[in-house]
């Protein structure tokens, strides 16, 4: 009877594990729902080692499972979904070198444990394929674009034209994302959704689906996602400017300057946290930067280091109620 009590409280401190560790870091002092819905997610794709499983090991993945020849609506067991979990640790340990193996127990029991707090919240111990598909696909590693085109091949008939209700269905399993992590009131699905990112129901072939998908602005229930790509972008990037605020001499991440205080420069972390001083606002414009460029390099390395990124950085008021819109990306990895 011990031994069982205790195995049951083992059972459920590893379901609790990621949810635990997510708390930990304290995301919620994050004013604006979208970067604390994309921090949040980039943490469980990190501590899941998803990060680095891109999209084309997730179909081999599906494909050595069998999930390609079943149909979306088909339930599938906690049992095979670990199989299929555990083929995608496995496989991806075989391709790192010795020196960078990752713990396939852990991130196995870590996912498996977060998909069915996610996807089985009835604890009903089955999840659709199309759960899983669009769950993995949308968590994994690998640039944005192919990302989409996958999800795109699953929600399209024969002639190439998205089927709406496929499109609706594969909204109400992402969205299932941020209410995991505690954002749905933000983020949560409704039934206006489809119609926010379609409002004319005409006929949507891949081109246009990616043109709206990858838009600037995103739709409104996604914003999230495109973020969560350009976060995994800028953690390593590196400003040799000191923030305003906390006088921290350098920054790592993003970067925000005041379009009407001079100089005035703010690390992500004050930034999200609206973090104000001086005469400084958090009404005032600020324009985000995901990289650095020296005001004494050439103007020639000036302009190529611009154009690495594609897009111009964004311009937005701090507002606690406004979601931003910093986006204009082409392809993210």
């Amino acid at each position: 009877m011990i031994e069982e009590s205790g195995n049951k409280r083992k059972t459920m401190a590893e379901k609790r594990q990621l949810f635990i560790e997510m708390r930990a870091q304290n995301f919620d002092v994050i004013r604006l729902s979208t970067y604390r819905t994309a921090c949040k997610l980039r943490f469980v794709q990190k501590r899941c080692n998803l990060h680095l499983v891109d999209i084309w090991n997730m179909i081999e993945a599906f494909r050595d499972n069998g999930l390609n020849t079943l149909d979306h609506s088909t339930e599938i067991s906690v049992s095979r979904l670990e199989t299929v979990i555990s083929s995608v640790y496995y496989q991806l340990n075989k391709r790192l070198p010795s020196t960078h193996q990752i713990s396939v127990e852990q991130s196995i029991s870590l996912l498996l444990n977060f998909m069915i707090a996610a996807y089985d919240s009835e604890g009903r111990g089955k999840l659709t394929v199309f759960s899983v598909k669009a769950m993995l696909a949308t968590m994994c590693g690998g640039k944005m674009l192919d990302k989409l085109r996958y999800v795109f091949s699953q929600m399209s008939d024969s002639n190439g034209l998205m089927i709406f209700s496929k499109f609706d269905q594969f909204l109400k399993e992402v969205l299932k994302l941020p209410t995991a992590v505690f954002e749905g009131p933000s983020f949560g699905y409704t039934e206006h959704s489809v119609r926010t990112c379609f409002p004319q129901q005409k006929k949507i072939m891949l081109n246009m689906f990616l043109d709206t998908m990858m838009a600037d602005p995103p739709p409104q229930c996604l914003v999230w996602l495109p973020l969560m790509h350009r976060l995994a972008h800028v953690e390593n990037v590196f400003h040799p400017v000191e923030c305003s605020y906390c006088r921290c001499e350098s920054m790592m991440g993003f970067r925000y300057r005041c379009q009407q205080c001079h100089n005035y420069q703010l690390c992500q972390n004050c930034f999200w946290r609206g973090h104000a001083s001086g005469p400084h606002s958090n009404q005032h414009q600020m324009k985000e930067h995901s990289s650095w460029v020296s005001n004494s390099l050439p103007l020639r390395t000036s302009i190529l280091s611009c154009n690495h990124w594609h897009h111009p950085s964004g311009t937005f008021p701090f507002s606690q109620t406004e979601t931003l819109n910093p986006f204009g990306l082409c392809e993210e990895g």
